[in-house]
């Protein structure tokens, strides 16, 4: 057996799938990225949910723009849904790549091997039942409204493209209301309710602790 195929084999039996959810700006990349340091990132393989937005390209600028992005009917379930069994059987994966200044869907992936460990992140994975079923570890980041939003319109400018006109219409339009609707009762089927993210050292301890002995990894 070679050792790609070792790997696959280790990966199938012992593969640990974590989600971390939570509100837009709620702290969720600051909590994954603690658990890839401190996990070790040659162990984890991450998917970002924001990658499975349906391709919009047959819509208009003006519509793809008031598109609800924050509803699950958004996020293309079959192919992110596809993409954790191919992991999880041990198997390598395409990752797509989108565009969110523009909002389509890049003719480019990105191939990922499999590891111990999947990293899911994204604000509606505990929402939709067929993703939450594949996830061992449920985490939601749990944040005040106020952060959230300060953190939101500093990102989508900075990182998006965005206008600070267009990003306080979309929270209100679908953002907070669609929170209110999917992403805050998601967080009953969570295991771990991590208040204030990443800064909540405590959680991320206990957290981290027992991912460490779910994988069985000391030190």
């Amino acid at each position: 057996m070679t050792d790609l195929s070792a790997d696959r084999t280790r990966a199938k039996e012992n593969t640990l799938c974590i989600g971390v959810a939570g509100g837009t700006g709620s702290g969720k990349t600051t909590v994954a990225n603690e658990i890839l340091r401190r996990v070790g990132r040659e162990r984890i393989v991450t998917v970002n949910q924001d990658r499975y937005y349906h391709d919009l390209a047959h819509l208009d600028e003006s519509q793809r723009i008031q598109h609800n992005f924050d509803h699950p009917n958004a996020i293309e379930e079959s192919l992110l849904v596809e993409t954790l069994k191919l992991l999880k059987a041990g198997m390598p994966a395409e990752l797509p790549i989108y565009d969110f200044s523009s909002h389509v869907r890049t003719a480019q992936s990105e191939r990922v091997e499999a590891r111990p460990v999947i990293l899911l992140e994204g604000i509606l994975i505990l929402a939709i039942p067929n993703v939450r079923e594949l996830l061992d570890v449920k985490i939601f980041v749990d944040t005040d409204a106020d952060l959230r939003f300060i953190r939101r319109l500093n990102r989508d400018i900075a990182e998006r493209g965005r206008s600070v006109e267009n990003v306080v219409e979309q929270y209100k339009a679908t953002v907070r209301p669609m929170h209110l609707e999917f992403v805050e009762p998601s967080k009953r089927w969570a295991d771990v309710i991590i208040p204030e993210g990443g800064f909540n050292t405590v959680a991320l301890d206990l957290v981290i602790s027992r991912i460490m002995q779910m994988l069985q990894i000391t030190g």
